[in-house]
C-alpha cells in the first residue's frame, strides 16, 4: 500500500490523539476541530480496512489492530523527527509532547526540583507527567517512556537502568525513645512496622535483610538473605506518606536511601541495621523498541542521569 501525503496526514492525527487521550485534545494540539479529528480516523481507518481506535463516551484506547499498526509506524515518525532534528545542532530544536509514565517517589523527591533547568534547555517540549500505581500498556496508553523502579520483567520494551539505591530500614529518635530500637532484624515481630502496598499484588512487601555482597552489587559467595514476618497498623501506598509518617514517630519503615540522605546524615531518621548493608532496587527507564529512539526521549533520559549523579555523587 502506497503511503501518501493524506496517509501520513492520517496517521498524524492517529499518533496526537493516542498521545493525547482524546480527540478534543488532540483537536486542539492540531488546531483543528474535534470533528475533522473522527474525518480523518475514519479515512485512515477505511483506507487501512481495521478498527484502529475503539471510542467510547469516556475514553479511546488503540484496537489490537490499532497497536499493532501504532507500533509499526512510530519508528518512520521517529526516524522524521530526528532527520528534522539534526537540520540544526540546538538542543532547542528537540521539540513536542513527552508523556512520562513516572514513579511517584522519584518524580517528587529527585526530578521536580530540577525541571526548571529542564525546561531551560528544551523550551520546546511540552512535559506531561503521569503517576499511577499499575504500569498499563505504554504503547495503548500513548506514553513515551515510563520510568519505575523494580526488576524488569521480559518484554518488548527497552530497559535502561539508571540507578540502584539501598533500601534502610529506619525509625525517628522520638519513635526508639518511646519503644526501644530493635537489636536485630527479628526482634521487628515486636514493633509497629509501617507496610507498602506492592501494586502488582495489593499486599504488603515482604521485608528482607541482604549482606554479602560484593562492590559491584552482584551477589557473592556466602550471601545472607534474611526475611522478617514484620506487622503494624498501617498499610499505605504512597512513599511521601510512608516518609513523613515514620519521621512523625509512627512506627518504623523501609525505604529507598535515595532522597533520605539529609535524614539519616542529620539523625532525624536512624538506620537500625547498617550492618545489613546489601539489599538494593534499581530504577529504569522503559521504551518501546525502536530502530531510531525520538530526541525528546534520549534528553530526558541523560536529564535523569545526569541529576541522578548530581545527587548522589
Amino acid at each position: 500500500m502506497a503511503i501518501d501525503g493524506r496517509m501520513l496526514s492520517g496517521i498524524s492525527v492517529l499518533v496526537a490523539v493516542v498521545e493525547s487521550g482524546n480527540f478534543a485534545r488532540a483537536a486542539e494540539t492540531l488546531s483543528i476541530t474535534p470533528s475533522g479529528v473522527s474525518r480523518a480516523i475514519s479515512r485512515l481507518e477505511s483506507r487501512l480496512g481495521v478498527l484502529l481506535l475503539q471510542r467510547t463516551t469516556r475514553s479511546v484506547k488503540l484496537t489490537e489492530e490499532g497497536q499493532q499498526f501504532y507500533a509499526q509506524v512510530m519508528p518512520m515518525l521517529t526516524s522524521m523527527e530526528d532527520a528534522a532534528d539534526a537540520l540544526s545542532d540546538s538542543p532547542h530544536q528537540v521539540r513536542g509532547r513527552l508523556r512520562v509514565n513516572i514513579d511517584s517517589y522519584f518524580s517528587r523527591l529527585i526530578l521536580a526540583p530540577r525541571l526548571p533547568e529542564f525546561f531551560a534547555r528544551y523550551p520546546q517540549i511540552k512535559l506531561e507527567l503521569i503517576t499511577r500505581e499499575q504500569w498499563g500498556d505504554l504503547v495503548s496508553d500513548g506514553m513515551d517512556i515510563a520510568v519505575r523502579f523494580g526488576i524488569p520483567q521480559p518484554s518488548s520494551l527497552v530497559a535502561r537502568r539508571l540507578l540502584e539505591t539501598r533500601v534502610v530500614t529506619v525509625a525517628s529518635p522520638d519513635y526508639l525513645r518511646q519503644h526501644g530500637r530493635p537489636a536485630t532484624p527479628e526482634a521487628l515481630s515486636q514493633h509497629n512496622c509501617i507496610q507498602f502496598r506492592d501494586p502488582q499484588t495489593a499486599r504488603a512487601f515482604d521485608w528482607e535483610f541482604h549482606r554479602g555482597r560484593n562492590d559491584q552489587g552482584q551477589g557473592a559467595k556466602g550471601q545472607q538473605v534474611l526475611k522478617v514476618q514484620t506487622d503494624g497498623g498501617l498499610l499505605i501506598n504512597d512513599a511521601g506518606v510512608l516518609h513523613i509518617s515514620c519521621l512523625s514517630g509512627v512506627g518504623i519503615a523501609q525505604m529507598f536511601e535515595l532522597g533520605n540522605e539529609q535524614q539519616l546524615a542529620s539523625g532525624e531518621l536512624i538506620d537500625l541495621f547498617p550492618d545489613w548493608p546489601g539489599e538494593i532496587y534499581p530504577l529504569y527507564a522503559f521504551y518501546p523498541s525502536r530502530r531510531f529512539t525520538p530526541a525528546k526521549v534520549r534528553v530526558f533520559i541523560d536529564f535523569c542521569l545526569e541529576i541522578i549523579g548530581a545527587d548522589i555523587g
